[in-house]
């Protein structure tokens, strides 16, 4: 039975890539001077598919990467992926990542950096009475549409904290299994807040130490490197002397990320992907992630050497609308609630920023329904850790309303 199910699910993979191939092909019929051999490819089986010629292999699946570029089409070059080891190579190299393409593909997208001149544009579904919140990619402009699955996050109450487990499966957030990315961890008090990424952001980054510091599934890493929690970011929600009317001041440090990366021409780390699982699902795919050597290990030089090194994030200060009688901020359109949880982080003057990349919004989140609120994120932040952030403002605070 096991065996039957593997058989069916790489059959599965393989002929929607074999259509979305074959489709491609076909466009390019016009530019390929002997149409009849073309022809003749079109009609072979998948082990025909597999031995193409790498020169026209390389074609056909950039032609794919460029005609699919949204979602629910852009599976077909996720399913690419799946068909072999030669075309896996070749996708690696055709699907640049998400800062230069503004693409979300496959699973190590949301452990990327967004793009440096638009915002990423997002939603948050919240399950109340299960207590668990869906991260989708907007596929429209529109507030309400079905979106792309990303990423899911469960909130689970201790004694003395707060966890919320974020994984890629909806259906299972447990910590051992290959699809558990991170989680937040506040305190008892829901002022500070801790970001644990399951693998190491950087060359020589510190591991966490603490009662749930463990070893995760091997499906979830690369050799060499083993998953646990790493911090990652510090979050800090300052008293409110104006008590539930006054907004929420925010705080977050990037530990993971340098001060310089907001300035023109700074780097964040960019997790790459070691290797592309060819899968029609965030869900149903365990990441293996890792980095690049030498971009983080001088990352994290930066970061050891200096101990105001970090990148600090902090809530744009609102305005009191006098006819409104509330505070308010441009959100552009993309948050239609008040909501003491709405806010947009800028870089914070002690990273050294000043004129337009102060002012330039990072993150911003707010309500646009009872369980329904956006999220648009850019560079240098990823989805997971602008997913982590946000989770942050739903937590309740009992010092700071």
């Amino acid at each position: 039975m096991k065996l039957g199910l593997k058989s069916r699910s790489r059959r599965v993979v393989q002929d929607s890539a074999v259509a979305a191939a074959a489709a491609a092909a076909g466009k390019m019929k016009n530019s390929i001077s002997d149409s009849k051999n073309l022809d003749e490819k079109l009609t072979v089986d998948y082990c025909g598919w597999t031995s193409l010629p790498s020169e026209l292999m390389r074609e056909v699946l950039m032609k794919i990467e460029e005609s699919e570029s949204k979602w629910p089409e852009r599976k077909h070059v996720v399913a690419c992926a799946g068909v072999c080891k030669s075309w896996r190579e070749t996708i690696k190299e055709v699907v640049k990542t998400l800062e230069v393409s503004r693409k979300i593909t496959f699973p190590i997208s949301v452990k990327q950096p967004g793009p440096r001149d638009s915002l990423i544009q997002c939603f948050i579904k919240r399950n109340s009475s299960t207590q668990t919140f869906y991260l989708y990619l907007s596929l429209s402009q529109a507030l309400a549409d079905d979106g792309k699955f990303l990423l899911a996050a469960r909130k689970y109450r201790r004694a003395t904290c707060t966890d919320y487990v974020i994984s890629l499966n909806a259906e299972d957030m447990s910590k051992g299994s290959g699809t558990y990315v991170g989680k937040l961890r506040s305190n008892f008090l829901g002022t500070k807040f801790v970001v644990y990424d399951a693998l190491p952001p950087h060359m020589g980054a510190k591991l966490a130490k603490n009662r749930s510091t463990r070893m995760f599934s091997t499906k979830q890493i690369f050799p060499g490197v083993p998953a646990s929690n790493y911090p990652v970011a510090h979050i800090s929600y300052e008293l409110n002397v104006m008590g539930a009317r006054g907004p929420r001041r925010v705080q977050c440090v990037l530990d993971a990320i340098p001060a310089s990366a907001v300035k023109p021409g700074g780097v964040a780390p960019t997790r790459m992907d070691s290797r592309v699982n060819g899968v029609d699902s965030f869900q149903q795919t365990p990441a293996s992630w890792s980095t690049s050597n030498d971009l983080n290990t001088a990352l994290s030089e930066t970061l050891h050497g200096q101990s105001d090194g970090s990148l600090v994030l902090r809530n744009k200060a609102p305005r009191w609308h006098e006819q409104l009688q509330c505070w308010c901020l441009n959100f552009h359109g993309r948050v239609t609630v008040a909501s003491v949880k709405n806010f947009q982080l800028v870089a914070s003057p002690d990273s050294g920023t000043v004129g337009a990349e102060q002012g330039k919004v990072i993150l911003q989140f707010g309500k646009v329904g009872k369980d329904v609120f956006t999220m648009d994120y850019l560079y240098p932040i990823s989805a997971f850790q602008a997913f982590a952030i946000s989770l942050s403002s739903f937590d309740t605070k009992i010092a700071c309303e």
